[in-house]
């Protein structure tokens, strides 16, 4: 169960986080790509800040997520300017694409369409009952 103090320091480093990557995505001329930071874990000790990014278009993600886990020294090294009147250290980054919205979708889609397993029971597989 996380603590108040982890949930004010993710909220901190999820905001901070936010406007660094946009700002980098600005001034790296990429254009027509929206990245956000869903969500932000810190662990316990407060060594590690595991950030979930969300990126559209989702063809673009993954290359962008592998440049930005490159850059991840100086994103902290800027985090740590932004937090140095907040947080004492700076834990550790580690980024992971959060799929969250693509789950989703892919559940309204089944439930629109022909796979409803609601509609269509016959998709559901049979359970032998012993």
């Amino acid at each position: 169960m996380e603590t108040q103090r982890q949930k004010k320091i993710a909220k901190v480093i999820q905001q901070d986080l936010a406007d660094i990557l946009q700002r980098a995505l600005t001034e790296g001329g990429t254009l027509g790509v929206i990245v956000s930071v869903s969500k932000v874990y810190v662990t316990a000790d407060l060594s590690i800040a595991k950030a979930y990014i969300s990126i559209f278009p989702n063809d673009k993600a993954p290359p962008l997520l592998e440049e930005i886990k490159s850059l991840g020294a100086q994103i902290r090294h800027q985090l740590a300017q932004r937090t140095k009147h907040q947080l004492r250290r700076v834990p550790q980054l580690a980024f992971f694409l959060d799929d969250s919205l693509d789950y989703i979708e892919n559940i309204e889609k089944s439930l629109k369409g022909d796979e409803n397993p609601i509609e269509n029971p016959e998709l559901l597989p049979k359970i032998k009952k012993s």
